[in-house]
């Protein structure tokens, strides 16, 4: 890997859930946050481009292509990257096994981290019950959260003149509404299940757009975020701790403290 001036430099990063293609995508703090990350591994873990949004309109600002040439020249410049698709661009798991300017599109896979524990990661809609069996509600759900998203960019113009920092509304009422968290409750479990089927020791996801890093069902879920709301990724040290990062200030990054020597049962999280 080569280290692009003043970045820092990791083993691996995790992004998901970025929608270029939809106009909640924050691309111009993703290419921002790429600035100043590099790693020897990138693994895209789904929903990079929104699909369903640019069927229903295209919509692909010069914030977007930068996002793409970005990853494209940390390829040539070395950096193995890994692209597994999920729902909203699902139309690219008929390309399995190719390679696209240097960026392989796999399905799932298992990665193994310094400290020699294994991470099964995919995307994860395919454990998402609404998604699997009831599609038409998805894309309902999804134009009520394309609605949520508009309300709070104009919440947070407002917020920002005021001089508070940025807050995510729909972040907010999914940690208040039960539905809501019991849904993210389900879909966690399953997907520590899912990877204890697999015999590895943890599993790295996207999909709810939920930053976390937490052993609550007795191995480690980790999930990456979003870039349309908390603006946050998972990054790998080079000993093997892992560490949410979030870029949705422009003047700098939160960080949770890498997990090192914290108990197996810790719990934290990022929450916009």
């Amino acid at each position: 890997m080569t280290l692009e001036h003043g970045a820092t430099g990791f083993r691996t990063l995790f992004i998901s859930d970025v929608h270029l293609g939809a106009r909640g995508c924050q691309a111009d703090r993703l290419l921002d946050f790429l600035r100043y990350h590099d790693a020897d591994t990138v693994y895209l873990v789904g929903d990079i481009v929104d699909g369903w949004q640019l069927k229903s309109g295209w919509y692909w600002p010069q914030y977007h292509n930068d996002v793409v040439q970005k990853l494209l020249r940390k390829a040539r410049k070395g950096a193995r990257i890994y692209y597994l698709p999920g729902n909203h661009d699902e139309f690219l798991r008929d390309y399995f096994g190719f390679h696209v300017g240097g960026i392989e599109i796999v399905d799932l896979l298992i990665h193994e981290a310094a400290d020699g524990r294994r991470y099964l990661v995919v995307h994860g809609d395919v454990f998402d019950m609404v998604v699997k069996h009831a599609k038409w509600l998805a894309l309902l759900g999804d134009t009520a959260y394309d609605f949520a998203i508009l309300v709070n960019r104009y919440f947070n113009a407002i917020r920002r003149r005021l001089g508070f920092r940025y807050w995510s509304l729909s972040q907010w009422a999914k940690h208040k509404v039960k539905n809501a968290v019991n849904y993210i409750g389900a879909f966690e479990q399953t997907l520590a299940a899912e990877a204890q089927r697999h015999k590895v020791d943890g599993v790295i996801c996207g999909h709810i757009h939920h930053a976390v890093i937490h052993d609550d069902f007795g191995i480690r879920y980790m999930n990456c975020g979003d870039w349309v709301e908390s603006c946050t990724a998972l990054v790998e040290h080079m000993d093997g701790r892992f560490e949410i990062i979030t870029w949705a200030d422009n003047d700098g990054a939160a960080r949770l403290p890498p997990h090192d020597d914290l108990p197996f049962d810790e719990d934290t999280e990022i929450a916009a």
